[in-house]
């Protein structure tokens, strides 16, 4: 019986013939304000940590990125960063409401899809929707914190952001010529009325470690 060329890898991986799962999406979208990074003398770690922070510390047990993809063991990274020309800083991670901040609880305040993904990871599609305004980072936290549990959530459309569909729809595929050969596709399309800027910077860097060692 014929099979197709995924279950074949399939079946290589199995048998560890080929490590066609060594690289996949395996970094996280959002390290900062989590369990892992805390260590605060308190054990809140949601304010620990936070987004802001994120750009200058190091952290200690991970990686994040948007649309990103690393080794089994996380030591090469590679992730998308964005900007748009309006936002104060470099868009390189998903940005959120700690704990306390939203009405909620914690909440994620983006809009990205994984479109596809075969079992091995030799073919991945994700998208990613960024807005041509700055984004709405104090509005967001502001607003939140200030209704109660028993009110909706003020998400990230409800900001106007995406108003006459003034943002960017960021598509990154990623597909695997061997298990050590990535390639990589980003295609950028304008969902608004006018032309708009966009930087788009893939970045690509090794993980963090000699802290965690120089601790141990």
């Amino acid at each position: 019986m014929a099979r197709t060329a995924e279950e074949k890898r399939l079946e290589e991986a199995r048998r560890q013939i080929a490590a066609w799962k060594k690289w996949g999406p395996y970094l996280s979208e959002r390290q900062w304000g989590t369990v892992r990074e805390d260590y605060s003398e308190d054990g809140n770690a949601w304010n620990y940590f936070s987004h802001d922070q994120a750009r200058s510390r190091a952290y200690h047990w991970g990686e994040d990125g948007i649309a990103g993809v690393c080794d089994d063991k996380q030591r090469l990274c590679f992730a998308l960063t964005l900007w748009n020309g309006r936002d104060p800083i470099l868009k390189e991670r998903m940005f959120g409401l700690t704990n306390g901040e939203g009405n909620h609880g914690e909440d994620v305040k983006e809009y990205y899809f994984y479109v596809d993904s075969t079992p091995t990871h030799s073919y991945m599609k994700y998208l990613y929707k960024y807005p041509q305004a700055a984004y709405p980072y104090s509005q967001l936290v502001t607003t939140n914190r200030d209704r109660n549990r028993h009110q909706q959530e003020y998400e990230l459309l409800d900001t106007g952001v995406f108003d006459d569909d003034r943002y960017f729809d960021v598509f990154v595929e990623y597909a695997k010529a061997s298990p050590e050969d990535i390639l990589v596709r980003i295609t950028a399309v304008n969902r608004g009325p006018d032309a708009a800027p966009l930087e788009i910077l893939p970045t690509l860097w090794f993980r963090n470690t000699w802290y965690r060692c120089a601790r141990d």
